[in-house]
């Protein structure tokens, strides 16, 4: 999963120095709690690799990323929602 994180004004945020997580989850909990890749730091441009058993579960999940800049400031991307994440079920279940 590729990621631009902006601020409200559409401005990509500089990640120089910060640290990327991916959270996922749906009423149930928690499923993804992990770390994110920084793919290009000034442009905002972050990617988050899907593991098997990250969609294992079928169903509507939500979904941000988390950065913790330096000094610890954090802040999450989309600051406004969530992103949706729809895992289908395989067809040969």
């Amino acid at each position: 999963m590729l990621a631009t994180l902006q601020n409200a004004n559409g401005v990509a945020v500089d990640l120089s120095d910060a640290t990327i997580n991916f959270y996922m989850g749906n009423i149930n909990g928690n499923v993804v709690d992990s770390t994110a890749t920084i793919v290009d730091a000034e442009a905002g441009q972050v990617r988050y690799d899907w593991v098997a058993l990250d969609t294992s579960d079928s169903g509507m999940y939500q979904a941000e990323f988390e950065v913790v800049f330096i000094g610890g400031t954090k802040e999450t991307f989309p600051n406004d929602n969530y992103i949706t994440v729809v895992i289908t079920p395989d067809l040969r279940d």
